[in-house]
């Protein structure tokens, strides 16, 4: 290396991952009048879910947990999912999997939770996560609190301390999004901070979900670029957009037998919130228009 070239130094711009649920402020990517409706996207009723994964700043990450520590955190959010049922906007039920716990559910009312997606499946099967010690001590620390309506459920104990989500079959996003955001803060209110960089934003297990840890979805049906029941076309074509597609089920799940995939943005760092479910949208008019050009 020439002596001139060894004493260069690159100056690169300080970048920090920005943390914002604010609608206003991305009205630039909002439809006229600010909502994200898809029948205008020429879509009926939609199954709508959105996401995040939170630790709590008072414990370790999952894979370094022990059991006291899974278990203490369950009835931490007990304490608080005890507050949940007497909110008529956030009443529900607690489903813990701990052997002995006054929440304890049976096998079979398992099965039926897993049946009916509002609970995770047996985590110490996972070799994954088995292998980084998310899957420790199962079932112990484990388990999921669901609204009467089932459209906002906590996950305690898997990949993360928590994953919050709202979930809802209509046409308009921002219900989901606005719930989620609400619940989210009721949640850290009365849990106790979340873990969250101010280079990185929320701290996650898995890497890929540091940011926003976010995940917005909906099931739409792609017939056509996923004709011969393969979804290889519409995952290359959805990857061009910035885009994932999975399963009906999630991650490694078929697609459904009518076309149906499960589309989300990908980014989840250096993206804000607001930014991620106007993503989703944009997205989902792309997709639609190119399944309209397999058509012909």
């Amino acid at each position: 290396m020439r002596q001139e070239e060894a004493g260069k130094v690159e100056e690169h711009e300080e970048v920090h991952h920005v943390t914002n649920w604010d609608l206003s402020t991305v009205a630039d990517k909002l439809p006229p009048g600010g909502k994200l409706d898809l029948t205008k996207l020429g879509l009926g009723t939609t199954s709508m879910r959105i996401r995040v994964g939170r630790n709590l700043s008072a414990y370790p990450l999952p894979g370094a947990m022990s059991q006291k520590d899974r278990v203490n955190i369950e009835n931490d959010m007990v304490g608080v999912f005890e507050k949940f049922m007497a909110d008529p906007a956030m009443g529900g039920t607690y489903h813990s999997l701990t052997p002995g716990h006054k929440y304890s559910i049976s096998d079979s009312k398992y099965q039926e939770l897993i049946d009916h997606h509002l609970m995770f499946k047996d985590m110490a099967a996972d070799p994954y996560l088995t292998s980084a010690g998310i899957s420790s001590n199962w079932p112990y620390g484990r388990g999921c609190y669901v609204s009467e309506d089932r459209e906002f459920i906590v996950w305690v104990g898997e990949e993360d301390h928590l994953r919050i989500m709202c979930m809802k079959k209509g046409t308009i996003l921002n219900d989901v999004f606005t719930r989620l955001a609400g619940a989210c803060d009721v949640v850290e209110a009365n849990a106790g901070k979340f873990a969250h960089s101010p280079d990185y934003g929320y701290v996650t297990s898995c890497p890929t979900n540091l940011g926003t840890g976010m995940r917005a979805s909906v099931h739409i049906k792609v017939p056509n670029l996923t004709a011969g029941g393969s979804d290889k076309k519409a995952k290359a074509i959805a990857k061009k957009y910035g885009l994932s597609v999975r399963g009906m089920g999630g991650e490694h799940t078929p697609i459904g037998a009518d076309g149906t995939i499960d589309l989300s943005p990908s980014a989840r760092l250096q993206i804000q919130e607001a930014e991620i479910v106007c993503a989703l949208y944009q997205g989902i008019e792309n997709l639609m228009s190119e399944e309209a050009k397999a058509a012909k």
